[in-house]
């Protein structure tokens, strides 16, 4: 019976003790002389303090959200479709000028998983091996491409700026 006791008393404190600490966070939220909740509005700037804001900071602040956001949707849609190429490239093309040329080449990659032997991915990726100072690579897949379109005068011409590397 004392065990019994004991446990209820204990389940007791425990429930009273969690009461208490749910009613602590409470306390700071209202008090007799004011009320609980506040009827003026502080708008965006004000919370923000966007008025300190650099303009130069606040432009890259936006470049960045929307880059963001443009990247998610195109990698949901390359998800959903992996070999579409004008996806891949725009997205590749968001990698670079991100300094992520590491990224951009994983999707050149899966694209070409899902279009073998696509011209604008072999082109693209010989360019970002190209700009990595891996000429030979890029060769090869320039040469490659050229052996699916050998008219193509954009790759000759990258062909060409990768062998006068």
């Amino acid at each position: 019976m004392n065990s019994h006791q004991n446990t209820d008393g204990r389940a007791f404190r425990n429930s009273l003790f969690f009461s208490v600490l749910a009613m602590l966070p409470l306390g700071g939220c209202a008090s007799l002389d004011k009320p609980a909740l506040s009827v003026r509005e502080t708008s965006s700037p004000e919370l923000l303090n966007a008025n300190q804001i650099d303009p130069a900071m606040r432009e890259r602040i936006l470049s960045a959200v929307g880059q963001d956001a443009q990247e998610r949707a195109l990698r949901d849609e390359l998800t959903q479709h992996p070999d579409n190429v004008d996806a891949a490239i725009r997205l590749t093309n968001a990698l670079v000028a991100q300094k992520r040329p590491h990224e951009a080449l994983q999707v050149l990659d899966r694209l070409l998983v899902a279009a073998p032997g696509n011209l604008r991915a072999l082109n693209a990726k010989g360019v970002i091996l190209d700009l990595e100072g891996r000429h030979d690579a890029a060769q090869v897949l320039y040469r490659q491409a050229l052996e699916t379109e050998p008219g193509n005068q954009m790759v000759q011409h990258n062909l060409d700026l990768s062998l006068a590397f």
